[in-house]
């Protein structure tokens, strides 16, 4: 909720869960306790730009066991003698005060956990997997298809052979004189040879 010109956070909704809160650049100057009761997992909070005066304004943060990050940029509390010292000493849990620890070493710029990179590495892992089982499927269908080339192979070679054997009979039957060829031929058909009928007329 960034520049929206925002006066105080008693509206907020009940947030259990959440975890980052940005509330920089409206005018908000106090009323902090209502964070500890609406958002109370609260690791980072972001104040900057705000109206912010003293440190007492401060104190309701206590209430947020877990805040371990917290920016008052451009906030007026910055400008009090000892601020650094005297925030960290009225929140003990904070790790980070405007970007850096209280021994000046600057934050990472991320936390993982608050900006939701682990979900982004769930999402790509998801789809890394669902690649895999795509490859599988790929993989299943050209098997499926070699399967099939293969049978229509073996089919092609069993025409094959059977054309052979029709071949075979044409051309053990070219092999025969052809007197013969023409007699067992008539024979099959049940005529009589007409030798047999001259035989016949003499006697």
């Amino acid at each position: 909720m960034i520049n929206i010109n925002l006066l105080s956070v008693s509206n907020l909704p009940k947030l259990n869960k959440l975890r980052k809160l940005e509330l920089s650049d409206n005018r908000i100057s106090g009323g902090l306790e209502v964070l500890a009761e609406r958002t109370p997992n609260l690791t980072h909070l972001n104040l900057s730009g705000n109206k912010i005066k003293d440190i007492n304004t401060l104190e309701p943060l206590k209430k947020l066991p877990n805040l371990h990050s917290l920016d008052l940029f451009n906030c007026e509390v910055t400008m009090l003698i000892n601020y650094r010292e005297s925030v960290f000493t009225l929140l003990p849990q904070l790790t980070y005060l405007d970007g850096f620890d209280a021994d000046d070493q600057e934050a990472p710029d991320s936390d993982p956990e608050a900006d939701g990179d682990g979900l982004e590495d769930e999402y790509e892992n998801g789809e890394e997997d669902d690649d895999d089982e795509e490859d599988d499927l790929d993989e299943e269908v050209i098997e499926d298809e070699e399967d099939e080339d293969d049978d229509l192979e073996g089919e092609e070679e069993e025409d094959g052979e059977e054309d052979g054997e029709d071949d075979e009979e044409e051309e053990a039957d070219d092999d025969l004189p052809r007197g013969e060829k023409r007699k067992r031929n008539l024979e099959d058909e049940g005529e009589e040879d007409p030798e047999d009928e001259e035989d016949d007329e003499d006697d």
